[in-house]
C-alpha cells in the first residue's frame, strides 16, 4: 500500500535527531537526583519547573528569525490542550513519585511507558504488537512486579511506585500526541503552547491546594531552575525536536538510558548517595531488556521512516 501524505514536507533537521537524543537522555537523566536536592512539595517543583521553562522558550521566540507563525486547527489545539494536561499529571506524579521511593526505582518503572502505551493502543485502536512483542512487553511487566514484591519501603516506597506507574501511563500519551502534532507544527511554537499548558494548569493547581509558591531557599530556586534548564529544555524538548524526525518508539528506546544514568548519578552524588539493592537491579534488567524486545519488535513491524 503506497503511503499516504500528511501535511508538508518536513524540512531537513539542523541538528542530526541522533544527537539531539542523546543529549535529551543526558538531560532527563539529572531530573531524579535533582529532586533530591530540595525539600519543596512535589506539586510546587512541577510548576516551577514548566513556568521557568515557558520564560526560556518566550525568550527564545522573542529573539528567533524565521519562525513559523502559530496556527493550529480547533482539532489540533484540543490535542495540544491535552499533551498539556498529561504533561503537567506526568511531572506532578512522577516528582511526587521519586519523594516517596528511591531515584532509581521510580526513574525504572517511569521507563515503561513504551508499554503501557503498546497495551492502551491493542486495547483501544486494535494495534497488537505481535507474538514477540507480547512476549517483550510480558517480560518487562514481570519485572515491574518483581520490583513490587521486593519493595522494603513500606506504605510510602508502594505509593511512590504507583505514581511512578501513573507518570508512565501519562507521559506515554503526551509523546503519542507529541509524534502526532510535530509532523506540522514548529518546535518552538509546539512546547510553547503544551509547556505554557503544564504551567498553567501546575500553577493552578497549587493555588487551589494551597500548596506555596513562593518563600523557598536560594538551594530550592537553584534546584527548580536546573530542573527547567537541564531535564526540560535540553531533555523533553530535545526528544519533542526528534519525533518530527523519527518514530515515537525510537524516541522511547533511548530514553531506556534515563534509568542507567539517573541510577549512576543518585548513586554517585554527594548527599544522595542511593546505592540501588538487588531487587531494583533484577527487576531493573528485566524492564528494560522487556521494553528492548517489546520495541525492537515494533521497529521491525513499522519501519523507521521519518514523519511525513
Amino acid at each position: 500500500m503506497p503511503p499516504t501524505q500528511q501535511g508538508p514536507p518536513v524540512p531537513p533537521p539542523v541538528i542530526p535527531p541522533g544527537w539531539a537524543l542523546g543529549a535529551a537522555v543526558l538531560g532527563v537523566s539529572w531530573a531524579g537526583p535533582l529532586v533530591r536536592y530540595t525539600g519543596a512539595e512535589a506539586l510546587a517543583i512541577a510548576a516551577w519547573r514548566l513556568v521557568i521553562s515557558v520564560g526560556f522558550v518566550f525568550l527564545i521566540l522573542a529573539f528567533r528569525r524565521g519562525g513559523q507563525p502559530l496556527r493550529m486547527s480547533r482539532g489540533d489545539g484540543l490535542l495540544a490542550l491535552a499533551s498539556g494536561l498529561l504533561l503537567a499529571g506526568h511531572f506532578w506524579s512522577w516528582i511526587a513519585s521519586v519523594q516517596m521511593t528511591t531515584v532509581a526505582r521510580s526513574v525504572i518503572l517511569v521507563s515503561l511507558q513504551p508499554v503501557l502505551a503498546a497495551l492502551l493502543a491493542a486495547f483501544f485502536l486494535k494495534e497488537f504488537p505481535g507474538r514477540r512483542g507480547w512476549w517483550g512487553m510480558g517480560v518487562a511487566l514481570a519485572g515491574a512486579g518483581f520490583l513490587a514484591l521486593g519493595s522494603g519501603g513500606g506504605r510510602a516506597s508502594v505509593q511512590g511506585d504507583l505514581l511512578a506507574l501513573l507518570a508512565a501511563l501519562l507521559v506515554a500519551g503526551y509523546y503519542v500526541i507529541g509524534r502526532r502534532l510535530r509532523r506540522d507544527m514548529d518546535l518552538w511554537n509546539y512546547v510553547c503552547v503544551v509547556y505554557g499548558v503544564a504551567a498553567v494548569a501546575l500553577v493552578t493547581a497549587a493555588l487551589l491546594s494551597g500548596v506555596p509558591l513562593l518563600g523557598y531557599a536560594g538551594r530550592d530556586w537553584a534546584v527548580f531552575a536546573g530542573l527547567a534548564a537541564g531535564p526540560m529544555m535540553l531533555g523533553h524538548t530535545g526528544v519533542n525536536y526528534a519525533l518530527r524526525y523519527l518514530p515515537a518508539h525510537t524516541a522511547n528506546l533511548a530514553l531506556l538510558g534515563e534509568p542507567v544514568g539517573a541510577t549512576l548519578l543518585a548513586w554517585g552524588l554527594p548527599g544522595i548517595r542511593e546505592r540501588p539493592d538487588g531487587i531494583t537491579v533484577v527487576g531493573g534488567l528485566l524492564i528494560l531488556m522487556g521494553i528492548g524486545v517489546a520495541t525492537l519488535r515494533f521497529r521491525e513491524r513499522r519501519g523507521t521512516r521519518p514523519a511525513p
